[in-house]
């Protein structure tokens, strides 16, 4: 069958790459894609928003599925507009991206539904929000309702800086309409770690589970990125807990969103926080993670192609997904000022090839004649891959050793919770 891949970011190239080589795919487009999907993928200089040329595309080529990549499209409702026009998708309809789109509304439904979070508040007010914090105490989260690229959640310590959250995001400065409400949450203890599922609407098939690193710096410091390295197997999600988190929180809120007439199609992405009361929801995603796709689909051991497709038609089989026994690990080499600004340009020196042991996603950059140049704060998913974590890791960043740009900033300790 033929593919298209809606996106143009590490994630998608991921997902691009791991199409590729699925038994049942012959041929992969990436709308828009960037430079470095070329060798798995037919660029195509469509934006996805103008749904009409992007329509006539697929029908004139006979494009068989499209695979969502990013939040975005999503939520402005993409998959309904080529499901209507008769071309299956991979990704939820508009009112089930709501899940991502708005924390409010999931918030709200885990209430409903009993399904295991932190107590939390909603508010558009500044002063009724800082009341709740007065009451609350620190440590504190403090969430914009809406899409803000990872970047919309801060963990205060303090009270002041809980404070400071607030005026920050309903002051309308930080994030505009998505920060027009806040969801202030109480603080969880505990490891996270991210548990992604296929879903055909009804029927629910966990990936293998992986952990990301979202601070900027080692040792978990500084403001919150859209991700700066995973690894999978994740340790800290046991069997035992991977089956209680698909009991408590994947399948009831798969059953919940059916329920309220929005049946959820695509990858579901429960970020999870391991407490000592069990698993608890921090976040669900409407889509891959990015990078956590890096390293779960180097470690699928089945046909991409054939697992996605069947989840668009509703015919999704537990036996179809299945895993290798071994361990991937992505280090993400961002570019200077990152996650505040990012720095666009720096010429990127190094070897970009893939081997059979460790593979690099381009998440933000172009082709300048013959050199990459960093084009995003998230530059580079540098992965390594082994028959365990220690392997995976070291082949992970002996490529990183070996790639340099002015500016590079890349975490030194991903995966260092998984030997504690």
């Amino acid at each position: 069958m033929k593919v298209c891949v809606i996106g143009n970011g590490g994630r998608e190239h991921a997902i691009a790459w791991r199409l590729s080589i699925s038994p049942s795919v012959e041929k992969v487009y990436a709308v828009p894609g960037s430079a470095a999907m070329k060798n798995c993928a037919e660029l195509v200089g469509i934006d996805w928003s103008h749904t009409d040329h992007l329509i006539r595309f697929l029908k004139d080529n006979k494009v068989d599925l499209v695979v969502v990549g990013p939040e975005a499209p999503l939520v402005a409702g993409l998959a309904d507009v080529l499901n209507d026009a008769g071309i299956p998708v991979f990704g939820p309809s508009k009112a089930a991206a709501q899940l991502e789109g708005s924390k409010v509304f999931a918030k709200d439904l885990m209430k409903k539904y009993n399904i295991p979070t932190a107590a939390y508040g909603v508010f558009s007010d500044a002063d009724e929000a800082k009341q709740f914090i007065a009451k609350t105490g620190a440590p504190i989260v403090v969430k914009a309702d809406g899409l803000a690229a990872g970047k919309g959640v801060v963990v205060a310590m303090t009270i002041d800086e809980a404070n400071a959250a607030v005026d920050d995001m309903l002051s309308g400065n930080r994030f505009g309409e998505a920060g027009s409400t806040v969801v202030i949450e109480e603080f969880m203890e505990g490891e996270e770690a991210s548990l992604l599922a296929f879903v055909d609407g009804k029927t629910v098939v966990p990936m293998i589970a992986s952990q990301d690193h979202k601070r900027i710096f080692d040792g978990d410091k500084g403001p919150n990125t859209g991700g700066m390295g995973t690894y999978a197997p994740a340790p800290v999600l046991t069997e035992a807990l991977r089956d209680e988190a698909m009991k408590t929180i994947l399948e009831p809120m798969v059953a919940a969103m059916a329920k309220e007439g929005m049946p959820y199609v695509g990858c579901l992405y429960a970020g999870l926080m391991i407490t000592n009361e069990g698993p608890k929801v921090v976040e669900f995603n409407a889509r891959f993670g990015d990078p956590e796709t890096q390293v779960v689909l180097p470690l699928l051991d089945g046909d991409l192609g054939q697992i996605m497709m069947a989840c668009a038609t509703g015919t999704l089989q537990s036996n179809m997904v299945k895993w290798k026994d071994s361990s991937a690990a992505c280090v993400i080499l961002a570019s200077k000022g990152y996650p505040e600004t990012s720095s666009k340009g720096d010429v990127i020196l190094g070897e970009l090839v893939q081997y059979d042991t460790s593979i690099i996603f381009h998440s933000g950059t172009r082709l300048e004649g013959d050199h990459y140049v960093t084009n995003g704060g998230r530059v580079l998913g540098v992965v390594g891959l082994g028959k365990d974590l220690r392997t995976a890791l070291d082949r992970a960043y002996e490529r990183v050793d070996h790639i340099t740009f002015k500016g590079m900033q890349y975490r030194k300790d991903i995966g260092a919770k998984a030997f504690k």
